[in-house]
């Protein structure tokens, strides 16, 4: 495994990143002293993000939905004089 000093690391982040994502991992050291060990990410662990939409067509959603229970939201947050 390869291992670069901070300095090159810096110097050459984005081409270190791109071979640690074909599966040739490296390691960062300072001083000589190893540092961290940098490899890629397996995409089947990251959490999927959420999907807007996913029910579009499938709802209806009610033209005064805005509005519906004003009054009683109103009543409930309203100071009695």
């Amino acid at each position: 495994m390869r291992t670069v000093n901070i300095h090159e690391a810096k110097t050459y982040l984005s081409r270190l990143i791109e071979q640690a994502s074909n599966g040739e991992p490296f390691i960062i050291a300072k001083a000589g002293k190893p540092m961290v060990k940098v490899s890629a990410v397996d995409v089947q662990d990251t959490p999927q993000p959420k999907r807007l939409g996913f029910l579009a067509g499938q709802i209806d959603v009610p033209d005064d939905f805005n509005e519906m229970g004003k009054e009683e939201i109103e009543a409930l947050f309203s100071i009695a004089k």
